[in-house]
């Protein structure tokens, strides 16, 4: 059986289709309609759905996935999950980062694992040998902390991101890539070890839009995994099959 799984996040969705475990279609669409929806329903074909957002999702789309689907899911605090919730507040919770530790945990039950979703923000989320979600941290992306510095600032110039990083920029543009990019680096390597420290034999998983920039920068990192969202998401739509 074939499943829709629709990510909504901040600056675009992300749309994917799945037979069972493989992944056969996915998209990224700066808007999503439903007739966006039907074209791949018509060139692909799937039977259930679920949708994340993390912004308000328009109603004409809501009903559309619900008319047009066998099984139909909006991810919310009240969606069964695989994996146990100790959150404190399970309504405040990011669907995607709970999507994206049920993907990880669905990978690798029964192990301590560190999610880190380089994204928009980026956010490390622990999920313990108990298969428990047990919490994490939320911090600025770097897409964010570049425009912070030109937004603050009256001098500083808006950079875009680059491959390299030296460590002592030669002029102010190179300051500041330098200054983010190994920013960022020194934080996740000083989480990932702390985290440790810890939770016995962590795994550590990278994903998000910016985990290119990082995988090969940070010193302890096991899996890369681009799709680990969506593979969460289906996860929790074929939890009663």
């Amino acid at each position: 059986m074939r499943n829709l799984v629709v990510d909504q996040g901040n600056s675009s969705s992300k749309v994917s289709v799945y037979e069972d475990d493989d992944l056969i279609f996915t998209e990224r669409y700066e808007s999503l309609h439903p007739d966006v929806l039907l074209k791949i329903r018509q060139e692909v074909g799937w039977e259930k759905s679920i949708l994340s957002s993390v912004v308000e999702t328009e109603g004409e789309l809501l009903q559309w996935l619900m008319d047009n689907s066998v099984k139909f899911i909006r991810l919310d605090e009240n969606t069964p999950l695989p994996i146990g919730n100790l959150y404190k507040t399970p309504r405040t919770l990011g669907k995607d980062r709970i999507a994206v530790c049920v993907g990880a945990n669905y990978l690798y039950p029964d192990r301590n694992l560190l999610v880190i979703d380089a994204g928009t923000a980026i956010t490390y989320d622990v999920v313990n040998s108990a298969n428990n979600y047990v919490g994490g941290n939320i911090s600025l992306g770097m897409d964010m902390r570049f425009k912070a510095l030109h937004a603050f600032t009256s001098k500083l110039p808006l950079v875009a991101s680059e491959h390299e990083a030296p460590l002592t920029g030669g002029d102010t543009r190179e300051a500041i890539w330098s200054g983010v990019v190994n920013g960022l680096t020194y934080e996740i390597d000083g989480f990932i070890e702390s985290f440790s420290a810890i939770y016995p034999k962590l795994l550590v998983f990278l994903t998000g839009g910016n985990a290119k920039y990082f995988e090969k920068r940070i010193k302890y990192c096991n899996f890369v995994v681009p799709n680990l969202l969506s593979l969460g998401l289906n996860r929790i739509l074929t939890l009663d099959d």
